[in-house]
């Protein structure tokens, strides 16, 4: 029988984003692995987190068709199920496959399907939950990525370190519980939708609002902002201080999702006195701070210092971006959360590519590359203003 007690709804979803933490995060500490025990290639090793992103930015782009057609509960169970089944694929399509680059190409267009559905559904689903203070909420919601993260790469260390490197197969398929946990969870928990079928604005309608397009640029941003740091961290604290690659991810990536995830746990405690759009702007001059002492201080600690105070800026930045855009567009429905996902998600991918970039042209000098990526907290600093002075504009 179904539970009528939304908080299980709300657990589920925190759930659902450790889940995506897993699928996005997991792989990439396994690479080595899979250049020595598979003898596959970095360069198409590499692929498979190109393989997983678009994939999950192809579900962006046709969620907003299909969701609303099957239901929320129908997808958010397959969402589980394909990730659960890429990350056993991981373990056991190289067993029963020749070629294992195609096996773990397999593994990450299922896990890609998975993870890309519930970037979609969980904050509308967590949005249509009879509670209030529904920014609060969804900051807090978003957090779990973050914490998701850290217990990734922590556990996943440990684990390594102690069971010994040959049992990697072993960790992929304990990771892969969870998500298989929480299938049989959200099956049982109520799913509202955000309207009835009907009710919600199509994409044409969206679209059309030149207000909607200040929200997918700030998503943009925020994305690009985010990763453009996260993806180099750990690159950057090997080469600024000379310090081996798990001191290099911890230093690096384990601190910035820390304090990303902290930022939005402090904003879900405190968000109702705060003005969201205030606190999206002044994060923005945080992120420009830290970009800037990150790029042009000489002392390697205080640039580290920078890559955290990185992750404390951005914190609010996407799950603030929707809340202020569900208030706007209250009939937005899945179609909204699904083309703001998608603008957020090609930020992550632009913004660690340009750094990247740069970066080369420059002779690998990281920090010219992170100078660069200035370009997206300003410009989100710049829209959120001009979004601030329209909607004082409009105020009666």
């Amino acid at each position: 029988m179904l539970t009528t007690n939304y908080k299980y709804t709300i657990y589920a979803s925190y759930l659902g984003y450790i889940t995506q933490a897993i699928v996005n995060n997991l792989a990439p500490l396994l690479f080595m692995i899979f250049k020595n025990s598979l003898g596959i290639s970095l360069e198409k090793i590499t692929l498979l987190i190109t393989v997983n992103f678009m994939i999950q930015l192809l579900i962006d782009m046709l969620s907003a068709k299909f969701v609303d057609k099957i239901g929320y509960r129908k997808c958010i169970l397959g969402a589980h199920v394909f990730a659960a089944a890429g990350l056993i694929g991981m373990a056991v399509f190289p067993e029963i496959i020749p070629d294992k680059f195609i096996a773990l190409f397999m593994a990450a267009v299922l896990y890609g399907i998975g993870g890309g559905l519930i970037e979609v559904l969980i904050s509308p689903i967590v949005e249509a939950c009879p509670t209030k203070n529904k920014a609060s909420i969804m900051s807090l919601l978003h957090s779990f990525y973050c914490w998701g993260t850290v217990a990734v790469v922590l556990v996943s260390t440990v684990f390594l370190r102690v069971a010994g490197e040959e049992h990697w197969k072993t960790l992929v398929l304990l990771w892969a519980i969870l998500p298989l946990v929480n299938t049989l969870f959200f099956a049982k928990v109520p799913i509202s939708t955000l309207m009835e079928d009907g009710e919600a604005m199509s994409v044409k309608v969206l679209c059309s609002q030149k207000t909607f397009w200040i929200f997918m640029l700030l998503m943009f941003c925020a994305g690009a902002a985010e990763q453009a740091m996260s993806q180099w961290a750990s690159a950057f604290a090997e080469s600024g201080l000379g310090v081996s690659k798990i001191i290099g991810d911890l230093a690096g990536p384990c601190m910035f999702s820390v304090l990303m995830g902290s930022a939005r746990t402090f904003y879900a405690k405190t968000g109702e006195k705060i003005d969201l759009l205030t606190f999206i702007i002044v994060s923005g001059i945080l992120c420009m701070i830290a970009y800037f002492l990150t790029s042009f201080c000489t002392v390697p600690a205080i640039s580290l210092v920078g890559c955290g105070l990185c992750g404390l800026s951005v914190g609010v930045l996407w799950p603030g971006v929707f809340s202020i855009a569900s208030e706007k567009f209250s009939k937005g429905g899945t179609a909204m959360f699904a083309l703001l996902a998608l603008a957020g998600d090609l930020g992550c991918s632009g913004g660690p590519t340009l750094v990247g970039v740069v970066s080369g042209v420059f002779a690998d000098n990281l920090k010219i590359g992170l100078l660069t990526a200035e370009i997206f907290p300003l410009t989100l600093i710049l829209c959120a203003l001009h979004y601030k002075r329209m909607r004082s504009d409009f105020s009666p």
